[in-house]
């Protein structure tokens, strides 16, 4: 008999500089606890625990049905482009055409698009720090220089606008905004954006504008860097349904940007994934122009949710939160408990059943915070607080 052949996998060399999502990782750990009997309160993925309304549902099983199950144009279906330009003209308060909007598989497509479009080697790219990892495992990937800018628990985790002026320079080629923020939930103000656009003067640089919680705002109004004059052209705007109308698994997002720049990035999309299913970008016609009440349910009990889970944080030995003012997270400093961000995360998992993140998992300067995400239950939000005050009573 032939003897098999074991051969060396060889990968190319930029697979070295490819991150990860961290709460994949924790999700996997808890269900592997949950197998062996141990219950575990799920707070570690940024998906909202509602299902998709019914209107929405409805108008996907109706195109299956109608035949929307082929292939269609890689920039988006021209009913939903034009469905988003019109809401993106009113809730930006600037002029969009169909032809400036990409529709694509989840958001995170046009963070990578974007960074494999703009960035060369040697290019810096400035992003936020405790932000979301893929920002950083992208630019790593394409050979760019990752810049990151500190978010400031005592700034309600803005950024100091100076620093962010002393970063940019002639190598800067992309500029990374989220707000509302992940992990921290926190929400740049109108003024915020204004200075940033001050500090970025009239410098040709794009600016990547994550919005992807832009229908969770607690407090405040959303504002866009795009609303600025003069920089409708030097913004993508990164948008989607997963998190305003509970899709993630229909895999539906949007990028929206000068017109020369949507026809690299479709290209990117006729390169990569030929399109998004035609029968989600139907209902996403539906999800834009049907009733939105759902939103606003969803939205008020995030923030029931929020107010509860930072009361009770902030009466546990070692913790102090933050009031969040967007998106369905907090971030809780935990530098009191004496313990490094990943040993708590891994410690409250294992021994009290609560699955969290480590700030860590979300850049260097997450070092001392811990993100709980608080899209489940108000009854298990409560057994989670319980068994962390526990865990620490018992442990600090």
């Amino acid at each position: 008999m032939e003897k098999a052949v074991q051969y060396e996998l060889r990968l190319a060399e930029r697979m070295s500089r490819l991150g990860t999502e961290t709460a994949f990782e924790v999700l996997n750990k808890a269900r592997a606890l949950e197998r062996q009997g141990k219950e575990i309160i799920h707070l570690e993925i940024g998906e909202p625990d509602f299902d998709t309304p019914k209107n929405i549902v409805e108008a996907g099983i109706q195109a299956l049905h109608k035949g929307w199950t082929h292939y269609g144009p890689s920039a988006g279906l021209p009913e939903l482009r034009q469905a988003i330009a019109e809401e993106v003209s009113r809730s930006r308060g600037v002029e969009v055409a169909n032809d400036e909007v990409v529709v694509v598989p989840g958001g995170k497509p046009i963070i990578f698009f974007s960074i494999l479009a703009l960035a060369d080697v040697g290019d810096e790219v400035i992003y936020p720090n405790p932000g979301f990892p893929i920002y950083e495992s992208m630019i790593q990937y394409v050979g760019a220089r990752p810049v990151p800018i500190r978010l400031q628990e005592e700034k309600d985790f803005g950024l100091d606008v100076d620093e962010l002026a002393a970063l940019i320079n002639d190598h800067t080629k992309l500029i990374i905004l989220n707000s509302p923020q992940n992990p921290t939930g926190g929400v740049l103000s109108k003024q915020d954006i204004r200075d940033i656009a001050e500090a970025i003067g009239d410098r040709n640089i794009m600016v990547l504008s994550d919005e992807i919680y832009s229908r969770l705002i607690f407090e405040g109004d959303h504002y866009s860097i795009m609303s600025v004059p003069g920089f409708k052209d030097r913004t993508i705007l990164l948008d989607g349904f997963s998190k305003t109308y509970a899709m993630t698994g229909w895999r539906m997002g949007y990028g929206v940007m000068r017109s020369d720049l949507a026809a690299h990035i479709t290209r990117l999309m006729t390169n990569s994934n030929s399109c998004t299913a035609s029968f989600t970008q139907v209902a996403g016609v539906e999800a834009i122009r049907g009733d939105q009440s759902s939103v606003d349910r969803m939205r008020a009990e995030f923030q029931r949710r929020r107010d509860v889970f930072v009361g009770g944080l902030n009466r546990i030995k070692g913790f102090s939160c933050n009031m969040p003012k967007g998106a369905f997270y907090v971030f809780p400093n935990i530098t009191q408990t004496g313990w490094k961000s990943k040993k708590l995360a891994d410690a409250l998992l294992e021994d009290a059943g609560v699955a969290c993140l480590s700030g860590t998992a979300f850049g260097d300067f997450g070092e001392g915070y811990l993100r709980f995400s608080v899209a489940n239950s108000l009854e298990n939000l409560n057994k989670a607080l319980d068994r962390l005050d526990r865990w620490t009573r018992q442990n600090l």
